[in-house]
């Protein structure tokens, strides 16, 4: 719907075809294809920025040949639950249950402040390849001795568990133990190359010193505490060696709840005091700065459009009725009918206080109670006709424009 009107005469409608699908297209496709560069530039930055899945050795969800997931799932198989943790309070809160064990995978990288509060946790322990210090704290009864080549060796100890796995892959490190009760399996025999603790590569141990176990296993409190000398056995590529897989089944057997501590750099030290800031990825960041930059690229390109208004002469004289059918095409692909209903009124009232003597700010009572003595009409119809509310629809604004030429044609015959 397009205004349209004469030099003299009165602004009408006409009706004319709206814009095609294509100059939609040619309106937006810039700013679509602006927020599509956005987008992809976010995804790519997202994609590039992402860490790997904190994973590693003995780590339950590492399917990788030093990872322990397919132990994790032969206990999920058996009914156990076994559950991944990365920090020592979140360990000792889920080790309050009975029927628990905390397995250790990594204990040299527990803050030594912690490792008391692991000792006196309720459930049992399964501490992997210890640390001099993460024995001190954890097991006192229990001090490294010497350390040897993994490989395939008997059980050589009374413990049930052993004996039915028979031979696995041990060593590592080589313990003994103090504590009254203490199984010692899978000892390293004489014959075997191993070496005390803080000498030389390849110096072999003294006499009477080979024999140290690579398996400590006992009771205290009514738990049980076993420390291995290696994680061989229970990761994805030993398991399925020797008696591997029966040996880290047994050492869990009298569990069904297995809380697996995979401590980062310095786990369950102090907390110190976080910020949201420090929740959020760094990729978000690097996201929110691209969409930064883009919207100062985009207010750039804008602003040229900026600047005061430059006065130049028309190349050609423009008609009357085509500036009103322009105006018109405006309104109708804005579908501003209250403007153009606003325009039509303020142009027929304009025209008619100039032909009756009116002032120009004769207010709105005034001009109709003049109007209705000349034409004959009601104050109220000529009222709502000039003043009254936009329009609805195309068909109202329409009727609109009749009447005011009606009414115009009305005051201009007295």
């Amino acid at each position: 719907m397009t205004a349209t009107a004469s030099p003299a005469g009165p602004v009408g409608l006409t009706r004319q075809r709206g814009p095609g699908i294509g100059a939609g297209w040619r309106r937006w496709r810039a700013t679509v294809a602006t927020v599509a560069i956005i987008l992809a530039g976010g995804v790519v930055i997202a994609v590039l920025g992402a860490g790997p899945t904190a994973t590693g050795q003995l780590d339950p969800r590492d399917v990788g040949p030093a990872g322990t997931h397919a132990l994790a799932a032969l206990l999920a198989g058996q009914g156990k639950r076994v559950s991944r943790v990365d920090t020592v309070a979140a360990a000792l809160a889920r080790s309050r249950e009975r029927g628990t064990a905390v397995v250790i995978a990594d204990p040299g990288q527990i803050a030594s402040s912690s490792l008391p509060k692991l000792s006196a946790a309720p459930a049992d322990l399964l501490i992997i390849a210890p640390s001099r210090g993460a024995l001190a704290g954890l097991v006192p009864d229990v001090t490294l001795a010497a350390v040897a080549d993994v490989a395939s060796y008997p059980p050589r100890c009374s413990w049930p568990g052993a004996r039915l796995a028979g031979a696995a892959d041990m060593g590592g490190l080589l313990l003994r133990s103090s504590a009254r009760g203490t199984w010692r399996c899978y000892p390293v025999g004489r014959a075997a190359t191993a070496r005390i603790a803080g000498t030389k590569p390849g110096q072999a141990a003294p006499a009477g010193r080979a024999g140290y176990a690579s398996l400590v296993r006992y009771q205290r409190g009514g738990r049980v505490i076993t420390v291995l000398g290696t994680g061989t056995p229970l990761t994805n590529r030993g398991l399925g060696n020797n008696g591997n897989a029966a040996l880290a089944l047994n050492l869990l057997a009298s569990d069904w709840r297995i809380v697996w501590l995979m401590p980062g750099p310095a786990a369950g030290a102090a907390a110190r005091p976080g910020s949201v800031e420090g929740l959020i990825p760094r990729p978000a960041y690097l996201v929110i700065a691209e969409i930064g930059v883009a919207l100062v690229l985009a207010a750039l390109w804008r602003m040229r459009r900026f600047g005061p208004l430059v006065v130049e002469p028309l190349p050609v004289v423009v008609r009357a009725s085509e500036t009103a059918e322009g105006h018109g095409r405006l309104y109708r692909s804005r579908r501003a009918r209250g403007r153009a209903a606003a325009a039509l009124r303020a142009a027929s009232v304009a025209r008619i206080t100039t032909r009756t003597g009116l002032p120009q700010t004769a207010s709105p009572e005034a001009i109709c109670r003049e109007l209705a003595r000349r034409t004959g009409r009601g104050e109220g119809q000529l009222h709502a006709m000039l003043f009254g509310p936009a329009p609805g629809d195309d068909a109202a604004l329409v009727k609109l424009a009749s009447d005011l030429d009606t009414l115009e044609g009305q005051v201009l015959t007295h």
